[in-house]
């Protein structure tokens, strides 16, 4: 629909009722798990029992709220461990990535760019069943000829953040060089003919100004690992994310619990999504 193209009123409606409905289709279903959150009854779907704060709060089986489940806390403190880790790798590298490409010039730039892009386009769960049989191929190689194994070449928490970081790396690399291709290198230019350093010129010049792009690309890469799930499954040991341990819940039985963290999990993303609107706003163009 093209607002400067006059258009029949049957068709306005029919776009609108259009657009109702697509938003509807999206939202209707995370409304349907939030209200279950708070149903008085065993099983997450209708009827309806009554309110209840027994699966957030609750300190008895069968109504075990999550703040008293040690299984659902503990994969939640996995999960922040683990996103703070790739948050951490996947701005720094895209940040160096950023400069990589956008200030650099040097043979297969394009080659390599493209290379850098592949973990978007491959399936997930692909690109965890691949990182999990070379990291158990190079640690087998390294057990036979030497004769010590390396655990951190084996299922756990290292290889989820290697896993996780393979993909959110590129995805950092592009929110912050997609700023960084706006910025104006003369005001580098006047720093350095000032005195200073290159490097000072960077940090007190040019970080700054990609400010909030590093904080909107660590707000989305924190996001994007705490709900991983795909590439996780592959890579995953004992201690395993809130991802993880709710599919090991559903396969168990599902209760108004799941519902629970789904709601804590969707308010916590709104938040985050509000601030990274906030920082995107205010970011000086």
């Amino acid at each position: 629909m093209i607002p400067s193209i006059r258009q029949p009123k049957w068709l306005k409606a029919l776009y609108s009722g259009y657009v109702a409905l697509f938003f509807l289709y999206l939202v209707a279903p995370l409304v349907v798990v939030a209200v279950f959150a708070f149903n008085d009854s065993l099983f997450p779907s209708p009827p309806w029992q009554g309110f209840t704060l027994d699966w957030f709060f609750g300190t008895e089986e069968p109504k075990l709220g999550i703040f008293h489940d040690d299984a659902i806390m503990e994969s939640i403190w996995i999960s922040v461990f683990v996103a703070f880790w790739v948050t951490l790798l996947s701005v720094a590298v895209g940040t160096t990535n950023a400069f990589l490409f956008e200030r650099e010039k040097f043979p297969f730039k394009d080659f390599f760019y493209i290379l850098m892009l592949l973990p978007l386009v491959i399936p997930g769960i692909i690109l965890g069943i691949s990182i999990l049989v070379f990291t158990n191929t190079v640690a087998n190689w390294v057990e036979t000829a030497f004769g010590f194994d390396i655990e951190a070449l084996r299922p756990g928490l290292v290889l989820v953040i290697l896993g996780q970081f393979s993909f959110i790396a590129t995805i950092t690399t592009l929110i912050i060089a997609a700023r960084l291709r706006k910025f104006d290198r003369t005001l580098e230019e006047a720093a350095l003919n000032l005195g200073a350093t290159p490097i000072v010129a960077v940090f007190t010049i040019t970080i700054p100004y990609l400010a909030p792009a590093i904080i909107g690309a660590a707000i989305i890469s924190f996001l994007m690992s705490f709900e991983n799930f795909n590439t996780t499954l592959m890579l995953v040991g004992s201690d395993a994310p809130l991802t993880i341990t709710m599919f090991d819940r559903l396969k168990e039985g599902s209760t108004p619990a799941l519902n629970a963290v789904s709601l804590l999990l969707m308010t916590s993303s709104a938040v985050l999504a509000l601030i990274y609107i906030a920082f995107q706003k205010k970011a000086p163009e």
